[in-house]
This record gives C-alpha cells, structure tokens and sequence, in this order.
C-alpha cells in the first residue's frame, strides 16, 4: 500500500471481531500493515461508530472497557476531527455526489486528512470522490497488501 489510508468504521470493526471470518484476516492484515507503515487514519466518527458496533452489533461483543483500550491505542493514529466546517464539506459532497451523509462525512473526514485512498465496502470500488480513491478491499482479497 501506498500513501495515506484513511479506514472506514467497517474495516476497523472486521479486524476487531474474531467471528468476521475471511474479512477479519484480511482487515487484521491491512491495520497491522497499516501500523508498521504508519499510513493509517481514522477519524472520530469512525471511533463512536466502532465503539457502539462492537459492544451492541457483533455476534460477540466486545466489553466496554475493551473497546475503549482498544480506541485508546488508535490514537497515536493520525485521528480527523470532525468539526462544523467539516460536517458543512460532508454536506456539499452528499448533493453533488448523491451520496449519504454518513458516507460522505468520512469522505470528508478523508479529503481533510489528505487521504489517498478510503478503505471501506460501503461506497463504490475504483470510484475516486474529491479526488480520493475508494477501495473495497474485499474485493481484490489480499491484492491490496502489495
């Protein structure tokens, strides 16, 4: 991988739950890469959606106090805040790319980060949006660990 990665809640949820299967290995692989290279980002609003995901949705949740050492140790990620003017940005892409806003405040979050590409299953693989590429890396299997 090359450049700045920016995580989506979906990908960090699967390298936390033991019972993703093949989506877990191949998220626990990309973080791992993504620690030794130090190219990882993730924003606040990923870290509030892991946090409710992994202790209420997964079929084995995750403790509290877990969740949150595990939050804690993302921190020394470089970690978007979503302020106004970010949420205003997110707002702009949602209309012109019909996108939800959800979606379009982690591509915000991103742009802000100067990501060059989004990890995630959630928009469109290849697509590239304010300039940054999405990629599914479920999609290629293990192809994007090179």
């Amino acid at each position: 991988m090359k450049g700045k990665i920016f995580i989506d809640t979906n990908i960090l949820i699967y390298a936390h739950d033991l019972d993703a299967g093949s989506k877990n290995e191949i998220s626990a692989d990309l973080m791992l890469n993504l620690w030794e290279n130090r190219m990882g980002i993730i924003s606040t609003q990923v870290l509030q959606e892991f946090y409710v995901n992994v202790t209420r949705k997964i079929l084995n949740p995750l403790s509290k106090s877990k969740a949150r050492g595990i939050i804690e140790s993302y921190l020394v990620w470089h970690v978007e805040l979503n302020g106004i003017k970010t949420i205003l940005f997110a707002s702009e892409i949602e209309e012109r790319h019909l996108l939800s806003f959800w979606d379009s405040l982690i591509i915000a979050a991103a742009y802000n980060a100067k990501a060059d590409k989004i990890l995630t299953e959630d928009l469109n693989h290849g697509q590239i949006i304010e300039g940054i590429l999405i990629e599914n890396p479920f999609k290629n299997g293990d192809k994007m660990l090179s």
